[in-house]
């Protein structure tokens, strides 16, 4: 069901890749709302995946660009201002990747140059996309940036390793920005802690399905999926969060306050 939450809103969507991506379903449920968009990912991402199919659906133009190089954020949103004929309401960032955790690299041995470009593209990139964005002065009045992070940010997940790190930088850049982007432009700035959640990129973590088994018998309410965390992007993207700014905002079904449940205990008994 549609409600013309973002009706007359413009965004872009970063990090689509396939039917299976957060971003993907958010690019969507933005249109159902509404909302005009543009598409963006990185050129080998656009190779390996189906955004051009997403972008049929959506009526929205895809533009390349690589978040860990300047000059291609710039031309995004040059391109963008020119296909609007003026800036954006909402950015979704949906980035990540690890290249120590895709190669089985153990924590304790990082290849260092690994996670240099993991922090670049994953938790650096949101600064890279503020810094031009205010330049360019790319966010209308009271827009909405939203990224999107994991607990494992705050606690200790094995196998999750570098990208702990990450989240957790990118979970202070969105503050620190956000203070800067709301004192300049009332342009507010959260990350929403999601659930684990069944994503390509999220598959190549080791020991991902177990994260995802023990956080269904952990939430009250289970885990939130790919579609309801659409869902609850669309309503940071709406007037009726403008006052929400420099939040970490859990969507994980209650996971993030809970100690022990019962099944968790039910299930230790038994072994």
């Amino acid at each position: 069901m549609a409600y013309n939450l973002l009706k007359g809103k413009k965004g872009i969507i970063f990090g689509a890749l396939d039917e299976k991506s957060i971003a993907w379903k958010t690019a969507l449920r933005c249109v159902e709302e509404g909302a005009q968009i543009v598409l963006t990912n990185a050129p080998i991402a656009l190779r390996m995946g189906e955004i051009n199919k997403l972008a049929e659906a959506c009526d929205a133009p895809v533009i390349p660009a690589d978040v860990t190089v300047t000059a291609d954020i710039e031309n995004l949103f040059e391109g963008t201002k020119e296909h609007f004929g003026g800036g954006v309401d909402f950015i979704l960032h949906s980035i990540g990747m690890s290249l120590n955790v895709r190669k089985n690299i153990p924590y304790t041995n990082s290849n260092y140059d690994f996670m240099h470009k993991t922090l670049d593209i994953s938790a650096m990139s949101l600064h890279r996309i503020l810094q031009v964005a205010m330049k360019q002065d790319m966010i209308n009045e009271w827009g909405s940036v939203v990224a999107l992070t994991y607990i494992a940010a705050q606690r200790i997940f094995p196998g999750y390793d570098e990208m702990a790190d990450t989240k957790a930088m990118l979970e202070s850049i969105a503050r620190n920005f956000g203070y800067q982007y709301g004192v300049k432009k009332h342009v507010r700035i959260n990350t929403i802690s999601q659930s684990p959640t069944r994503t390509t990129a999220g598959g190549g973590i080791k020991g991902f399905n177990g994260f995802i088994d023990f956080a269904e018998k952990m939430s009250p309410l289970g885990n939130a999926d790919a579609d309801q965390c659409a869902n609850y992007t669309v309503t940071l993207f709406s007037d009726l969060t403008k006052m929400v700014t420099m939040q970490n905002l859990f969507h994980d079904g209650g996971f993030s306050n809970v100690g022990v449940t019962q099944p968790v205990i039910d299930q230790m008994e038994k072994q």
